[in-house]
């Protein structure tokens, strides 16, 4: 981490400002308190990173503090600070909950020693947890990439081979096909492994805040940019940067993500110097790219700089015989995260998986199968244990679901189908009705009457 949010709690204006000035000097975005209580009321509005608190004080004394900041829970770690205090003192703080002492008088250089310490200590337990999220992500993905059908072991042998190389891989399929499993399995097999695997969804944050989030910016280039920030080029140094839905990428960030492709360095938000950075990038997006560029949506330059290796994943539709072994790994894993006892799937389930036509992919089968846990239990998986759009897709439809109520299994079909267009046409009822060869106010009216809003 560039720098920390320091708040110095002490009566002497002197020692505020001059541990102040110190800090600032450091990098660090520094608050003062004059006691206890108005320490606290500043952090229930802005929390800090590290705490440098006086022991003796008017109104709320140091150790008060102490206990009252970590008594709720507080974040910021708390070095206190005292020309009194003895070791006994010292180790009382300690037990409760203190990271560091120092004694007063001080040089400047002990303040700034303590502070790195602290900067070091929280950089180290930053990368714990990432590395702790990473392995568990690893865990519940590594084995997910399950395909035995031919398309599935073509896109993963392909995979497995650019891994050893540095080239730009593109991931294209539709959602929910697996393309950051896949990636992630790029990064894992490559020399890279030991670094970070950065992911972002290019579509899911707002234009005027992407360039910050991908670059970093520096303080003050816009309001509440209170300090340094990092961006995800950055944080992926000497590692991998997921692009995930690069197709939504605005226009005026495609062409400064380019220039940090070709040139291998980025620019932060509100700075005047690029600075280097070592990232091996795979973008993915469910978008046809290459009608994209040629009606001038994406750039044609920076398409042909991500799509040096392209790797196309198929839809689950495309693979049928890989949906047993994928709802089995699937039962097991949910069966375990809920603690049932889980006793497989009865083959008439197991036969409308195979024959659902799985719109939503992978992702889609696996909250079906979540969802039959939820309603079996943990016994044996039934027919009608399953969400009822891939119940009344199948070709064994009326007899699993116990009626053969003609009129009843036309709604149903009426309702999946019209469910599965939505889907394929991401909720645009006029490409919905054409797929459905109904009329737009037909479509409207079946909408209102199944509750499908």
């Amino acid at each position: 981490m560039t720098g920390m949010r320091i708040l110095i709690i002490d009566d002497e204006p002197a020692l505020r400002h001059t541990i102040s000035a110190i800090l600032h000097d450091e990098g660090h975005e520094v608050t003062t308190a004059t006691d206890g209580e108005d320490a606290l009321a500043r952090l229930a509005v802005a929390p800090a990173d590290l705490i440098l608190c006086d022991v003796r004080m008017p109104t709320m004394d140091g150790m008060t503090f102490l206990e009252r900041h970590v008594g709720h829970g507080g974040s910021g770690l708390v070095v206190m600070m005292s020309a009194y205090g003895d070791s006994e003192t010292a180790i009382a703080a300690m037990q409760r909950g203190a990271y560091d002492w120092i004694q007063k008088p001080f040089r400047a250089e002990e303040i700034v020693l303590v502070v790195r310490k602290a900067v070091e200590r929280e950089r180290l337990r930053a990368e714990v947890k990432r590395l702790e999220g990473e392995l568990s992500t690893l865990r519940q993905s590594s084995d997910a990439i399950i395909g035995r059908s031919e398309v599935m072991r073509t896109a993963l042998d392909v995979a497995r081979k650019v891994a050893r190389h540095p080239a730009t891989v593109l991931l294209t399929g539709e959602s929910g096909t697996g393309k950051e499993i896949v990636a992630r399995l790029i990064h894992r097999e490559s020399p890279r492994a030991s670094a970070p695997f950065v992911a972002v969804n290019c579509g899911a944050i707002p234009e005027a805040l992407l360039e910050s989030e991908l670059f970093g910016h520096e303080k003050g280039a816009f309001t509440g940019a209170t300090r340094d920030k990092a961006g995800l080029f950055e944080d992926a140094h000497e590692g991998t940067l997921f692009l995930d839905e690069i197709g939504e990428l605005p226009a005026a960030l495609q062409v400064k993500l380019l220039r940090a492709l070709q040139e291998g360095e980025v620019r932060r938000v509100g700075a005047n110097v690029s600075k280097a950075v070592d990232v091996r990038v795979i973008a993915a997006t469910n978008r046809d790219l290459h009608a994209d560029v040629a009606s001038g949506r994406f750039r044609a330059d920076l398409f042909y700089r991500i799509n040096v290796v392209a790797i196309a994943l198929p839809p689950l539709r495309d693979r049928p015989d890989d949906v047993p072994e994928l709802a089995l790994f699937f039962l097991e894993r949910h069966a375990a995260r809920m603690g049932l006892e889980a006793h497989g799937i009865s083959p008439s389930a197991m036969r409308i998986l195979a024959e659902h036509s799985w719109p939503g992919n992978v992702r889609e089968l696996e909250h079906a199968i979540e969802r039959a846990l939820v309603m079996t239990g943990g016994k044996t998986i039934e027919a009608a244990d399953l969400p009822s759009p891939v119940r009344s897709s199948g070709r064994h439809a009326a007899v699993t679901d116990g009626t053969l109520s003609v009129k009843q299994q036309t709604t149903e079909l009426e309702k999946a189908l019209i469910r599965r267009a939505l889907e394929h046409t991401r909720g645009n009822r006029t490409r919905a009705a054409r797929l459905l060869e109904l009329s737009h106010r037909a479509l409207l009216y079946k909408i209102r009457e199944y509750g499908l809003e």
